[in-house]
């Protein structure tokens, strides 16, 4: 796979299960080099494999399908240009011209449908007068300075969040099959949005405070909305709790009774038949911030009222995947996504007892549904990365194939699974990507994120064009990782760059040692954000590796702590709290030691790993002569890699494999020539 191949990697959402079970919907996105951005539509995806999936809207970008629980009517969103928000549409699900029924100016964000089918409750973020142009002629530099009490006030990717925050709305669904809505003479011809307003019903809040809701479902019976809600006057601890609200408005009442624990709750639904609650959460510890390895749990609660007890096991299974949604099955089971030694698993959990495993193996399942007795799942794997099958029999049949001009365009290496053990003798699970040829080829250590995320075997670009481009890269999940139960998570807690390092460097040598055609004399390191971290900080104690590639990193965290969207709570809770304790696993204290020739990737917008730790460890290397560059994207953010302009991910390989050209060049990739 090369960087030209980026629109190529069509991504599949989560199914939409039509209620009789017959076909599915699903988004399928990609990056598009022409509009700089990412653009998709919704394609139905039948049962009947004597039938094609085929595109049924053409919008710019169209996501997040889902029926309504009659199947007459199917709701998504659509953005309609690159610089446009996101808004709630509705079509016939038997096809037709879409209507849209939200005109919100900072867009929506989620949704959920009654169970009578006429209304849709959604979350959207409310700015306050006169802020992101809710007033005609206030540009930003105009506004009113904000006056800050709290300690979380700005989120990576969203930007300043308590003059905007997510407020819960209910919009009524107008028949389809009725007269359409004219707008008026007097704005005809005006502009778009201008135009579409004019038509479109106007929603209403469904709850008075304005702090951050979300998440919003209607009961069984439609009287009641369920949500996610933030502690109402909560400061210094990261707990938010699960409401309930009329469905016709009113205040927000609590769901568990005082007392409970402090948890973070990721997602709320409600059983099939009613009588349970299920959430997803994860515990915080009597501080309310204790969140370092905190597996994600599925709770039940009886709707009724009581404790919550948990259904699976939060020291083994991590069920956060992808975000903690939650499908039903039956009249009172669970569907949900479980993180797994680099795999994400598919469960069945009964409020009371009857669990399953559906869906297990060499995949990545990011999403499931059921309905009329059909079990759709979307998922991602070694070839693809992104498709739809539906469980027979306990296996998947296929039922798409969107990767197939991926894999007939780009030779796709197939990672290699290994388990190397330590010199304390402690696992080190993981996988070789290796490129084509017999080599000896130079070797790439790419250390991911997190800690707590975890490298898996879905088809990952950053390996393919690295292996395309000569290179063996090596990918593995270190103690601190996510899928490997509480204790691997923990085991950095307060020893960042100890174990972790340990099980990365053992993992790079016992490949070495295993696989004759790498060449053990030529290696580079590589990695983003905590990725980074461990980067910096293996530089500053090994000085085997040709070139490091330090990105969007965690650096210094004395000032992380007053930078980062996170900084307040991330570096005490994993680091500690005394000066010592921070100097000691501080990759900025110990730039000193670093020799080896570092580019350093940042990003002006990110939040979480603010620019200024990057362009501090970039002045600090230079001051020391280190070779070193730094790489700087204008209006991207943390997730670059993952989600940034289209051509800007393009211009970051290209970068890289420059870098890695002149520091570790292949015939592949040539000294001088690298970038493709």
């Amino acid at each position: 796979m090369k960087p030209e191949h980026l629109p190529l990697l069509n991504s599949v959402s989560a199914p939409a299960v039509h209620p009789d079970g017959t076909r599915a919907v699903v988004s399928v996105t990609r990056p598009d080099f022409d509009a700089d951005a990412y653009v998709g539509q919704l394609w139905n995806v039948p049962l009947d494999q004597e039938q094609l999936p085929r595109r049924i809207t053409r919008g710019f970008r169209d996501t997040d399908p889902a029926f309504s629980p009659d199947g007459l009517v199917l709701a998504f969103l659509r953005t309609e240009g690159p610089s446009s928000k996101a808004q709630l549409w509705v079509v016939e699900a038997a096809g037709g011209e879409p209507q849209v029924i939200t005109d919100r100016l900072l867009g929506v964000e989620d949704f959920a449908w009654s169970p009578d089918s006429h209304r849709i409750v959604f979350s959207s973020r409310e700015p306050e007068a006169g802020r992101y142009g809710s007033s005609e002629g206030v540009t930003p530099e105009a506004e009113e300075p904000r006056f800050i009490s709290t300690y979380q006030y700005r989120l990576n990717g969203v930007g300043y969040t308590r003059d905007r925050p997510r407020r819960l709305f209910v919009a009524d669904v107008p028949e389809l099959g009725g007269e359409p809505q004219i707008p008026p003479r007097s704005s005809q011809g005006t502009q778009d949005t201008e135009h579409r307003g004019a038509a479109v019903p106007a929603a209403r809040f469904l709850t008075p405070f304005a702090a951050d809701q979300s998440g919003g479902v209607f009961s069984a019976d439609g009287a009641w909305v369920y949500f996610v809600e933030e502690q109402p006057g909560n400061d210094g601890d990261l707990a938010t709790r699960l409401c309930r609200v009329p469905a016709t408005g009113g205040e927000p009442l609590a769901v568990e009774p005082p007392g409970s624990p402090a948890r973070a709750v990721l997602s709320v639904r409600p059983s099939r038949d009613g009588k349970w609650l299920f959430y997803i959460a994860r515990d915080l510890g009597g501080s309310g911030r204790d969140f370092v390895a905190r597996n994600a749990v599925l709770y039940c609660l009886p709707a009724a009222g009581g404790q919550a007890e948990a259904l699976s096991d939060p020291e083994v299974m991590d069920v956060s995947a992808p975000g903690g949604r939650i499908e039903l099955r039956g009249p009172d089971r669970a569907l949900v996504l479980n993180n797994a030694q680099g795999t994400v698993e598919l469960l069945e959990l009964g409020a009371t007892g009857g669990n399953a495993l559906l869906v297990h193996g060499d995949q990545v399942v990011t999403g499931a549904a059921w309905a009329g007795g059909s079990l759709f799942a979307a998922f991602s794997g070694p070839s693809t990365n992104g498709d739809l099958a539906v469980l027979d029999d306990g296996q998947l049949r296929l039922l798409t194939d969107f990767s197939a001009a991926l894999r007939n365009q780009a030779d796709l290496a197939v990672p290699q699974e290994l388990t190397i053990h330590g010199p304390d003798g402690y696992p080190v699970h993981g996988w070789l990507v290796r490129p084509p040829g017999k080599g000896p080829h130079p070797v790439l250590l790419n250390i991911h994120g997190g800690p707590f995320a975890q490298f898996t075997v879905a088809l990952f670009d950053e390996a393919q064009v690295y292996a395309a481009a000569g290179y063996a890269v090596l990918m593995c999940n270190p103690r601190g990782s996510a899928g490997y139960g509480r204790e691997h998570g923990l085991a950095i807690k307060g020893r960042f760059g100890t174990v972790d390092m340990q099980d990365a460097i053992a993992f790079l040598d016992g490949v070495l040692a295993k696989f004759p055609a790498l060449d053990s004399g030529r290696a580079g390191i590589m990695g983003g954000s905590y990725g980074g971290y461990l980067t910096a900080w293996t530089t500053a104690h090994h000085h085997r590796f040709a070139a490091a590639i330090v990105e969007r990193a965690f650096l210094d965290p004395v000032s992380f702590e007053g930078s980062a969207d996170i900084g307040w709570y991330f570096g005490r809770e994993y680091l500690g709290g005394t000066a010592a304790d921070v100097a000691a696993q501080s990759p900025f204290h110990h730039v000193e030691q670093v020799q080896t020739p570092t580019l350093v990737i940042h990003s002006e917008n990110d939040l979480r790993c603010p620019l200024e730790q990057g362009q501090r460890y970039y002045t600090a290397l230079k001051r020391q002569g280190v070779e070193t560059a730094l790489l700087v994207f204008p209006g991207e953010d943390h997730e670059l890699s993952r989600s940034g302009r289209p051509q800007h991910r393009r211009q970051r390989f290209e970068h890289i494999l420059r870098w890695w050209a002149k520091f570790l060049p292949t015939a592949q990739n040539p000294a001088g020539e690298g970038g493709g």
